[in-house]
């Protein structure tokens, strides 16, 4: 099973994530974009492992409060475009104590310096008569309250996210 773990954005981020492909899109941007159903910001890849089961053990121990997150920014890597996240420094903590857990169980993941982004097109490109890119997205906020194990697997039409399970924080955690 090729697994991630993920915060889901709310319904008012993912309308905003939304507005922000179309307006690449009628701005002129071409590319692949992300599924609406699709949209969310990895804390960790783990890739093929086995026991969902034991990912979600460790995600529990990785437990915080409620924190709140903002859209902040437009940005590529290459070809890649996506949104950004206002650096309040729970974002950082939250993704270092989930890899963390993820190691002390023994599970694999990828170790990539943690960038907290959405992505939004896969690769871009633009054509002559493209217009000008929106220059930022509107600093939308939630607050975060869990975070999700998604199985992720190619499907006929693009890439299948499947919740495997959930875990929620709560204001009184031991963390």
């Amino acid at each position: 099973m090729r697994l991630f773990i993920a915060i889901v954005p709310d319904e008012t981020m993912h309308q905003e994530l939304v507005r922000t492909m179309e307006e690449l899109h009628t701005c002129g941007m071409q590319g692949v974009y992300t599924k609406e159903e699709n949209l969310h910001l990895t804390l960790a890849f783990i890739g093929d492992y086995g026991d969902p089961e034991e990912v979600l053990d460790a995600m529990e121990e990785a437990v915080t409060e409620p924190f709140e997150m903002t859209l902040d920014g437009i940005g590529c890597f290459g070809d890649l475009y996506w949104s950004g996240f206002a650096d309040n420094g729970e974002l950082a903590l939250l993704a270092g104590r989930l890899r963390r857990s993820l190691a002390e169980h023994g599970i694999p993941y990828d170790r990539k310096k943690f960038f907290p982004h959405c992505t939004l097109v896969r690769k871009a490109r633009f054509p002559h008569n493209a217009v000008r890119l929106p220059e930022d997205i509107q600093h939308v906020s939630m607050t975060v309250n869990g975070i999700t194990l998604f199985q992720s697997r190619q499907g006929r039409n693009g890439m299948v996210y499947t919740s495997l399970g959930e875990v929620t924080f709560t204001e009184d955690c031991d963390g």
